[in-house]
């Protein structure tokens, strides 16, 4: 069993992690803008999940492999580049339709529920940073003597994707209200659609040329 202490520790150490604005709460925003509030809860949603997954991973040994080789690291990495870039270039295709989906009329792209959640999944899973970080510091928190390192591991990482879930959806909640008042402009709307496309296409690019140390 994980300590109260520290638990208390790690859960500082996250909350402050999750508070500064990464990749995960840009793609969230851009999701708002390109899809609505709902999708964009729903991709935190997903998001938390994929981050938990990599907990998961990491306590049941992956992320010492990913940390350990460059290879598994690479794989990682351009699998979430690409899918990325591929969502990037599905908000530029269908920028013009989104003033026509907020009034009914239309629904650019797949926008159901375990389409988004997917999504959201995938981004937070293939964040091969993220797994190489918590495979550096939850070992940090464990204590030995109690047994069960494995269990104290997911103990520990339900702080990351439970504060990722308030945090992200304030940004969600909050760009999802901006996209309504753009609704008020085609052209506007048109243009944050697009803009959003080409936010997730940097944060695409971003990753595929993400380094590491060996």
């Amino acid at each position: 069993m994980v300590s109260w202490g520290h638990l208390v520790s790690f859960a500082g150490l996250a909350f402050l992690l999750v508070l500064m604005p990464g990749p995960s709460v840009l793609f969230t925003i851009s999701r708002a803008l390109t899809t609505g509030r709902r999708s964009a809860l729903l991709t935190v949603v997903g998001n938390s999940v994929g981050v938990y997954a990599q907990v998961v991973a990491v306590a049941f040994g992956l992320g010492a492999v990913v940390a350990a080789s460059a290879t598994v690291f690479t794989a990682i990495k351009l699998l979430g580049a690409a899918y990325l870039v591929y969502l990037g270039v599905q908000a530029i295709r269908h920028r013009a339709d989104l003033h026509a989906a907020l009034r009914g009329d239309t629904a650019p792209g797949d926008h159901s529920t375990l389409s988004v959640l997917r999504d959201g999944l995938v981004v937070g899973f293939a964040n091969p940073k993220t797994i190489v970080f918590l495979a550096a510091l939850l070992p940090q928190f464990v204590d030995p003597a109690r047994g069960g390192v494995a269990q104290q591991m997911l103990i520990l990482g339900l702080c990351i994707p439970a504060f990722g879930l308030v945090l992200d959806s304030v940004w969600a909640l909050a760009a999802g209200s901006a996209r309504s008042w753009l609704a008020r402009s085609p052209r506007h709307l048109a243009a944050i659609g697009g803009t959003s496309g080409l936010v997730m296409i940097g944060l695409g690019g971003s990753l595929a040329l993400t380094g590491r140390r060996d």
